[in-house]
């Protein structure tokens, strides 16, 4: 959760303590869709690594609309919380 907030709170230009698991990007983060196609992408760089690599697709990106979902989408693909 700490390393979405700090990714989502860089990209988005807001303070970490607005990122919060049920905030929507959109709504709650002030997000255009340039802001999540980036937003996505950071997430792609920061949580594949050796042993794993994240690619999400445009259909599933378009599903991530809040903190909670990227968190549980990053889970579901083989990010563990350490």
């Amino acid at each position: 959760m700490e390393r979405v907030q700090e990714i989502v709170a860089d990209k988005l230009s807001v303070d970490e303590s607005e990122v919060v698991a049920g905030a929507s990007f959109m709504e709650d983060l002030n997000a255009d869709s340039l802001d999540l196609v980036e937003l996505i992408m950071a997430f792609e760089e920061e949580f594949s690594d050796g042993a794993t690599t994240i690619e999400i697709s445009d259909e599933d990106a378009e599903g991530i609309t809040t903190v909670q979902l990227a968190i549980d989408y990053l889970r579901a693909n083989g990010v563990s919380d350490d």
